[in-house]
């Protein structure tokens, strides 16, 4: 750790306890970055001058068109949150699968993969569902636990599924397409929506009598306008879901023209329920300020951090830790996966992402590791810090909503089965990578550090080199002699 002195991991705790103390994560970071910043230049770690890197990766920020993608689809989502899309689908599919026991639940996991689609956002996918299922599933004998649970988990299955913001995130530190990360991430999210419905069918069989099917009358029968009211609200989302990941996956859009195409399909989906109006459309545009504000000054204030720490060899103290980890790549991937989970019980994931994945992204890909696969895996683990307590975000959006009648113990312990579902995927995808390389197109693996051009010799056209050109050595074909100084063959020996 003193190879290079002891101010990245004293920088690094810091932070840590700025954080843990409650102050405003992007605040911290900047705060920390230019006191350490002072200390370099004191120290002699850095001239003054490399601090007038800053300037410009401000710009690079305020300028970057990918992280255009986040208020598009954050819009998006909160018009979609208040347009009665999710009530008309909760309703319709909790009737369909109502007869048999769990068939609430199984309604919230399907409609929790739909709405991640199409909104991108946790907070909007856990509030809706929990405002509209959690009191129907406690009139009609839910356990508790398990209602409250099912709703936490299937809302924050939104940060998986794609347009998910933190994918997009992800990307844009990672350095890699955004398009490619969302077919990365198709394969774990269909497994994850597997694996939620998997437990409740097994829950559902041995223990019935927590998620008993709902009554005849409140269900009513199977029949064809009951089909057709679940067919009208899941139609106009597939067509949505195309017209945001189709395009991106088919090349007809970037994730920023497909975000601004989304905002204008929710506008319409909006007025098909008859909900679009200058209210709703004030309203969503302010949450998505808040929350667009919130990033660019986090992001900001982890530029102005990581730069400082990579001032201090910050960079090659996290390679060399990182880099000895037993085990190799799967080492490596496990001992991150372990710290993540443990450092998102206090940061949630934009502050993880801006801050952590820059350190770990050289490290992974010095050992070989898919940086696709890499940014999947650290989304998947990511999801926790919606669910673990006592700081998970899904948790505190389903405290606000909740009756009185439900006890916060019972909110974290229910979430606690999810959470290990959710720790059993990020094992899967770590020793099953092709669940999410599969799905990318073939790409070209050649190591560029590998190749060697030879130039064609002839025989009889002065002694080798370009043929033709008279030589023995050098730069073939150009005459001269094999001296290792200068431009051999152009002035003499030693090209002088």
């Amino acid at each position: 750790m003193f190879h290079y002195g002891p101010m990245p991991p004293l920088m690094f705790l810091c932070m840590i306890l700025f954080m843990l103390y409650g102050f405003p994560v992007a605040f911290s970071l900047g705060a920390v970055g230019l006191f350490f910043g002072v200390l370099g230049i004191i120290t002699g770690h850095f001239d003054p001058a490399f601090l007038s890197a800053l300037p410009y990766r401000f710009f690079g920020i305020v300028s970057n068109d990918l992280l255009l993608a986040i208020p598009f689809f954050t819009l998006m989502g909160a018009i979609l949150e208040r347009c009665g899309l999710a009530e008309d689908l909760l309703e319709g599919t909790g009737k369909l699968f109502g007869a048999v026991p769990g068939g609430l639940a199984y309604a919230v996991i399907v409609v929790g993969a739909v709405l991640g689609a199409i909104t991108g956002t946790v907070a909007a996918s856990v509030i809706t569902m929990g405002v509209i299922s959690l009191p129907i599933m406690l009139r009609y004998g839910y356990d508790t636990r398990l209602a409250t649970g099912v709703i936490a988990a299937s809302g924050t299955i939104t940060q998986l599924i794609p347009p998910s913001l933190v994918l997009i995130v992800l990307a844009d530190q990672l350095g890699r397409s955004v398009g490619d990360m969302y077919l990365g991430a198709i394969g774990p999210s269909i497994l994850q929506v597997l694996i939620f419905l998997g437990y409740i069918a097994l829950l559902s069989v041995m223990k019935p009598q927590m998620m008993p099917p709902l009554p005849k009358e409140v269900r009513g029968d199977l029949n064809w306008a009951l089909v057709k009211q679940v067919l009208m609200g899941i139609i106009p989302s597939i067509v949505l879901i195309f017209l945001v990941l189709g395009t991106i996956f088919l090349g007809l859009a970037t994730p920023t023209e497909a975000g601004a195409l989304g905002v204008v399909g929710a506008m319409v989906l909006a007025a098909m329920h008859r909900r679009l109006t200058w209210q709703l459309i004030r309203q969503a545009m302010t949450s998505t300020s808040h929350l667009t504000v919130m990033v660019v000054f986090i992001l900001i204030g982890a530029t102005v951090f990581s730069l400082i720490f990579q001032g201090m060899d910050g960079g090659h103290w996290i390679e060399y830790m990182l880099s000895h980890v037993p085990g190799g790549p799967i080492g490596f991937l496990i001992f991150v996966n372990v710290f993540i989970f443990f450092l998102a019980f206090f940061l949630d994931f934009f502050e993880i992402a801006f801050i952590v994945v820059p350190m770990l992204a050289p490290v992974a890909h010095s050992l070989g590791i898919d940086l696709i696969w890499f940014g999947v895996l650290l989304c998947i683990n990511m999801q926790t810090s919606f669910m673990h307590p006592p700081f998970g975000f899904a948790l505190f959006y389903l405290r606000s909503i909740a009756p009185r009648s439900v006890k916060t113990t019972d909110i974290y312990l229910g979430a606690i089965p999810w959470l290990i579902m959710q720790l059993m995927l990020v094992a899967i995808v770590i020793f099953w990578p092709e669940l999410v390389t599969g799905m990318l197109p073939g790409q070209n693996n050649i190591d560029l550090d590998t190749i060697r051009i030879e130039l064609p010799t002839g025989e009889g056209l002065g002694g080798g080199g370009i043929p033709g050109l008279g030589g023995d050595g050098g730069i073939p074909g150009l005459g001269g002699s094999t001296e290792p100084a200068g431009i051999p063959g152009l002035t003499g020996p030693g090209g002088n």
